[in-house]
């Protein structure tokens, strides 16, 4: 069993910005390894969350749990990922921006109407 100060080298936050609870992460390494085929220098839990994230978005607390990782750890790790430009992070919708629930609701009352 690997520390999780070991893991982060004894960072508790990561480099950079922030990651949202419901931020989307998405791999940008292919299978084969980096760009130019070469084996990556990530550590093992790095590697993981690469493999998770290639070909589907999932969010920063998915990631921390199909891992089985304390979220800060996970923070970290995409921290570093992200500076390495192996990943992208969409960020979530702020609810500002989201449609108002009553024209969803007309939406669906259209529709059912159809």
């Amino acid at each position: 069993m690997v520390r999780p100060y070991a893991m982060t080298k004894g960072r508790t936050r990561p480099g950079g910005r922030e990651f949202d609870l419901i931020a989307l992460v998405v791999s940008d390494v292919g299978a084969d390894g980096g760009p130019d085929g070469r084996e990556l220098p990530v550590g093992p839990e790095q590697g993981l969350i690469l493999d998770l994230c290639r070909g589907n978005a999932l969010s920063v607390a998915e990631i921390a749990a199909d891992l089985d990782l304390p979220l800060g750890v996970v923070r970290v790790l995409l921290g570093d990922l992200l500076a390495a430009g192996l990943i992208r992070v969409g960020r979530p919708v702020p609810p500002a921006l989201l449609p108002d629930e009553h024209i969803l609701q007309e939406v669906v009352h259209g529709l059912r109407a159809l």
